[in-house]
């Protein structure tokens, strides 16, 4: 059976959630050594990401491509049709 969602479940989540967001802020504003080394590298990890999305915008459809089988095979991975081998033997 489903149990229901509590406004006392809630309210304790909630309360959970705005206490850690002040301590995450309190840490944030303090001037420690830990805080700039997090600051430094959560910077690096977000310029990254938004480096990666760029690039992949500019050249995603040239990597595509690049891996995108040309010729007989197309994209079965160049076996042969198995249909057209078999197609006899249905007739």
């Amino acid at each position: 059976m489903e149990e229901s969602w509590d406004f006392e479940f809630l309210s304790r989540m909630v309360d959970s959630l705005v206490s850690f967001l002040s301590e995450f802020v309190d840490d944030w504003l303090a001037n420690d050594m830990r805080v700039s080394v997090f600051k430094i590298l959560f910077s690096w990890l977000v310029l990254s990401l938004i480096a990666i999305h760029f690039a992949w915008k500019v050249y995603g459809n040239t990597v595509n491509d690049m891996y995108y089988r040309q010729g007989p095979g197309g994209q079965n991975g160049g076996a042969p049709d198995i249909a057209s081998h078999l197609s006899g033997w249905y007739n």
